[in-house]
């Protein structure tokens, strides 16, 4: 009976809580933003000496699909090494581009190559991949390679 009143009391005395609902920013961003911040939570882990993970974010580029990242690696082990650590991914990215809808799909594609740059030639195209106006510039101001 003692338990039955004291629920009884507790509901009444829930009653008068209004429970307050947090929105979230959902800004907008583009893919060239998400892969800036990309790139520097890459180096980031790359200065603090997380090799692995670094590595693991540099292997292919991620797509953009609304708020959804789409990320291929290479093999299963790079997926499960990749997931211990996407949360924190997910909260930079998530503070950094002002949207906390955003999240980040991991799928293995046996056929992803690596795009390690290794010479000059190499480090300019894939620049020039994710940012197409860098090639006007290098026009403009007549620089070489």
């Amino acid at each position: 009976m003692a338990s039955i009143r004291a629920k009884k009391e507790l509901l009444e005395s829930q009653k008068g809580i209004v429970k307050e609902t947090t929105q979230y920013p959902t800004e907008a961003f583009t893919e060239t933003e998400m892969l800036d911040f990309w790139f520097k939570y890459a180096q980031r882990l790359n200065d603090k000496g997380l090799m692995i993970m670094a590595s693991l974010l540099r292997i292919s580029d991620p797509k953009l699909d609304g708020f959804k990242i789409i990320y291929e690696l290479p093999n299963e082990g790079s997926k499960i090494d990749f997931e211990k650590e996407k949360n924190e991914l997910v909260g930079y990215l998530r503070g950094h581009l002002h949207n906390h809808e955003l999240s980040i799909e991991v799928i293995v594609n046996e056929n992803v190559k690596s795009k390690v740059a290794f010479t000059s030639q190499d480090k300019y195209n894939r620049l020039n991949e994710i940012n197409p106006h860098l090639e006007e510039l290098r026009k403009h101001f007549d620089l070489e390679l």
